[in-house]
């Protein structure tokens, strides 16, 4: 069927304005990122996915205590399943007890809640309070690194393996810049209720207090989570999402020499990426197209999804919108249905292109009016 393709250069949308750019409009020159002091790092936004600043995103790396970002995940699926439970009582195991590295303090053959090993392992990094979650998720952490590798595919970390819950050190555990900030990403945006534990400064249990280890949750007030790491293999890894101006960021900061140096890099990224890009939702737009042998002439059209578009600062307005329409639009159509596509383009460049879908049903004509529209769509 011959394709109808209908540019628009008017929308309700209040930021998606459809101009064309002429040579008198100012234009916008994005600095190069700074240099960052790590072995691997990537910037992100989190709603849209657009990477703004990236180095060696795709190099496989021990991941050391990022680790535990997965293994929360993993017992948040269950929790949403009602698999299991925040009230849960867990029984400590001797495996779990002796756990090397960071600690949440717990004892061997003690009953914990679940949601207390929960934030032992968020905030305070517990090795121990790890296994004893994945002991009492899988019943064993064998079993439940399984459910880490599933859930890695599903979510798209297609460079990483795990072999443990707490991140500890193993030959055949890596993981990228790239598949951590993915994994951040769909933590905040499939839990964000737990996610807020991320931000909590600090947790007490067995009347020993910890501090987060994340320094930037107390000195940018912006920043909400997520987690630190280290190794000796790995270095000092800091994975960050910080929410500031309308849009969040995610950074992964992977091999750095210090905890000051984690930080300090990760602050310039943020800094860069809050600076020089926007992210706008694109929900909104709909447009009137011509429908024919129906009740109505035109049939409201819009955006299929939640979709957002990441770009240089204040550089929306020079965009501009194409509808491409799978052909003649011929009732009837019902609402949901795909109609064609929306092309969003930007000084020339494609950065997009969402299915677009009818937001009306358009019912068919009565037999006169059929008849007219067949006869206007054998002369066009």
């Amino acid at each position: 069927m011959k394709k109808n393709i209908l540019t628009l250069f008017n929308t309700f949308f209040l930021v998606l304005l459809c101009s064309s750019v002429s040579a008198d409009e100012p234009r916008f020159y994005i600095p190069e990122s700074p240099p960052i002091a790590a072995k691997a790092y990537i910037l992100m936004d989190h709603n849209s996915g657009k990477v703004l600043a990236a180095e060696n995103e795709n190099e496989r790396r021990s991941p050391a205590s990022l680790t535990k970002i997965m293994t929360s995940y993993v017992v948040f699926k269950r929790l949403q399943e009602d698999f299991i439970s925040l009230d849960d009582e867990v029984k400590i195991s001797e495996k779990a007890w002796k756990t090397g590295g960071s600690r949440s303090f717990i004892e061997v053959g003690k009953m914990i809640k679940l949601e207390d090993l929960l934030k032992g392992m968020i905030i305070q990094s517990g090795n121990d309070a790890s296994v004893a979650l994945a002991e009492h998720v899988a019943g064993s952490e064998g079993t439940f690194v399984l459910f880490m590798n599933d859930y890695a595919q599903e979510i798209g970390m297609t460079n990483t393996r795990f072999e443990n819950s707490s991140g500890l050190p193993h030959k055949d555990q890596y993981t990228t810049a790239k598949d951590m900030a993915l994994l951040s990403s769909a933590i905040i945006k499939d839990f964000p209720k737990f996610y807020e534990w991320y931000g909590q400064k600090e947790f007490t249990y067995n009347n020993i207090k910890q501090i987060n280890r994340n320094k930037l949750l107390f000195t940018d007030s912006t920043v909400d989570g997520l987690k630190t790491g280290w190794t000796e293999k790995a270095g000092y890894c800091l994975a960050t999402s910080a929410n500031r101006v309308g849009m969040r960021l995610v950074s992964i900061v992977l091999g750095s020499a210090s905890p000051a140096i984690r930080t300090a890099e990760t602050e310039k990224l943020l800094d860069y990426g809050f600076r020089f890009f926007e992210t706008q939702s694109v929900n909104d737009i709909s447009h009137q197209v011509p429908v024919f042998k129906s009740k109505k002439g035109n049939l409201k059209v819009g955006v299929a999804d939640s979709s957002y578009l990441t770009l240089p600062r204040n550089q929306f307005k020079y965009t501009t919108q194409t509808i491409e329409l799978s052909g003649d639009l011929i009732a009837p159509i019902s609402s949901g249905d795909q109609v064609g596509t929306l092309a969003i383009s930007f000084n020339d460049e494609n950065i997009a292109t969402l299915p677009l879908i009818a937001l009306e049903n358009a019912e068919e004509a009565g037999f006169v009016s059929k008849m007219i529209d067949t006869v206007k769509l054998m002369f066009r």
